[in-house]
């Protein structure tokens, strides 16, 4: 009997143990669903950081985006806007300049025709470059008021140029104030007293030339008529040959 009841107690003390047991596992159990409970709303709560810092980088990126197009826009608009300044700019100064020059060329002409150096002034300096440019010949001797007297025959000559390379001499007569009278006198007398008084030219082709400060359409048209070269200034801008191409063209060259 006494057997019988350690027996029993002794299984008393297991299930005792057994319950313990139990009790705290089931206690660790609920301390580890509360600790989990707590892990997934860190989790949760770091989710949603990492999620709002995402869209918030995502809307700084927009709005950089944003602003760097805008950005770009008003460089462009900026750049843009400088050319057509530089433009306007150097359109302007062009046209100033333009105009300085052809003022300069008008006052220069009437200062050089009233003192009456408009050869020495304006024909002479411009004839060598003008007769290379439109002649291509080179330009090997040049002369102006030449003089020269033989036997009970003499002259004055403006402008003498001379290629030798293309044996042609260039007789260049200047008139302050064109008259059809003046182109009569060098087409009819002036440039048979030139051969006359330079024979040792008598070989090369004689090239005549008008010149003036400026030449009506209808002097112009005149010289073309009778075959002399009409030279003057081109809308005030630089001295030239007006009737260089109508001329060549009635000559067949």
């Amino acid at each position: 009997m006494q057997l019988l009841e350690d027996r029993v107690s002794h299984m008393e003390e297991i299930i005792m143990k057994i319950l313990y047991m139990q009790q705290e596992t089931q206690i660790e159990l609920k301390e580890l669903q509360l600790l989990h409970k707590k892990a997934e709303e860190r989790l949760d709560r770091f989710e949603a950081s990492v999620e709002k810092m995402i869209a918030e980088i995502k809307a700084d990126t927009q709005n950089l985006k944003k602003e760097m197009a805008e950005f770009k826009t008003n460089i462009e608009k900026t750049i843009t806007e400088m050319k057509a300044d530089t433009e306007r700019f150097k359109t302007n100064m062009e046209k100033t300049v333009a105009e300085m020059k052809i003022d300069f060329n008008k006052k220069w002409g009437e200062l050089s025709n009233k003192l009456g150096t408009i050869v020495e002034d304006i024909i002479f300096p411009a004839s060598k470059p003008v007769l290379e440019k439109y002649f291509n010949c080179e330009i090997t001797d040049i002369h102006m008021n030449r003089k020269r007297k033989k036997d009970n025959l003499k002259d004055e000559f403006d402008v003498i140029a001379v290629s030798d390379p293309c044996k042609t001499v260039y007789l260049i007569e200047v008139k302050a104030t064109p008259k059809v009278d003046y182109i009569n006198e060098f087409k009819n007398e002036k440039l048979e007293r030139f051969k006359a008084l330079f024979p040792e030219y008598e070989n090369y082709k004689l090239v005549p030339i008008f010149a003036s400060l400026r030449l009506e359409d209808d002097i112009v048209n005149y010289l073309t008529k009778n075959k002399i070269y009409a030279m003057a200034y081109r809308e005030w801008e630089y001295m030239d040959i007006l009737n260089f191409d109508k001329l060549n063209q009635e000559r067949g060259e």
